[in-house]
C-alpha cells in the first residue's frame, strides 16, 4: 500500500474512531443539560455540548476532505434554492452577522455539506479579514462573500491550512464541481446548478 494511501487510510479510520467516544461526551452532556442544574454548571454544561458540537463537525470537515483526496466522494445530491441555503448558513452563525440579499435559483448539491461550507467561508471571511460583519450576495448559483482582505484571501481559498473549516469548503465546492475564487475584494463561490 502507497504512503498516500496509507495517510488516507488512517485519517478516515481516525474520524470513525474519534466518533465513539465523541457520541458518549455528547450524550452525557445533553442529559445532563436536560436536568435542572445551578447556573454555573449548566453554563458549563452548556459549553461542554458546544465543544462536542464542534468536535463532531471538524471530524466530518476532515472526513468530507480524506473521501475528496481518495477520489471516494460521492455525496447524496438534492435540489435547493440558493438564496435559502446561504440565508440557512447565516442563520447558523450566532457570533458573526452575515447580511443575505441577492436571488437564488435550484443547485443541486449536498444541502448540509454545502450550507456548512457556506458558513464556514462567511465565518473565515470575518474572522481573518478582521471584520464585524460580512455581506453574502446570492445571484442564482454564484455566492458573493465580501469584504475579502488580503489576510483572509489565502484562507478563503484554502491556500492557507490556518481554519480547517475553510479549507475543506474550498475543497467541497471544487469536488462538487464548482469554483471559489477572489475576484478584488469579493470572494465568488460557484455552486453547480
Amino acid at each position: 500500500m502507497p504512503d498516500d494511501e496509507r495517510f488516507v487510510q488512517a485519517v478516515r479510520t481516525a474520524c470513525h474512531d474519534l466518533r465513539t467516544p465523541l457520541a458518549v461526551v455528547a450524550g452525557f452532556a445533553r442529559t445532563i443539560a436536560r436536568t435542572e442544574l445551578a447556573t454555573p454548571t449548566d453554563r458549563h454544561v452548556q459549553m461542554i455540548v458546544d465543544a462536542a458540537d464542534q468536535l463532531d463537525e471538524l471530524i466530518d470537515e476532515l472526513s468530507i476532505m480524506v473521501s475528496i483526496q481518495s477520489g471516494r466522494f460521492s455525496p447524496t445530491l438534492s435540489q435547493v434554492d440558493s438564496l435559502a441555503l446561504a440565508r440557512a448558513a447565516a442563520a447558523e452563525l450566532t457570533e458573526d452577522r452575515v447580511e443575505v440579499s441577492g436571488v437564488g435559483e435550484t443547485v443541486r448539491v449536498p444541502e448540509k455539506e454545502t450550507r456548512r461550507a457556506v458558513r464556514q467561508l462567511a465565518r473565515a471571511a470575518a474572522r481573518h479579514g478582521g471584520v464585524d460583519s460580512v455581506r453574502l450576495d446570492v445571484h442564482g448559483a454564484s455566492l458573493t462573500i465580501s469584504p475579502v482582505t488580503r489576510a483572509s484571501a489565502p484562507v478563503l481559498l484554502g491556500d492557507d491550512s490556518k481554519e480547517l473549516g475553510a479549507l475543506a469548503a474550498a475543497a467541497l465546492v471544487r469536488a462538487l464541481e464548482g469554483s471559489v475564487e477572489v475576484e478584488g475584494e469579493r470572494l465568488v463561490v460557484q455552486l453547480p446548478s
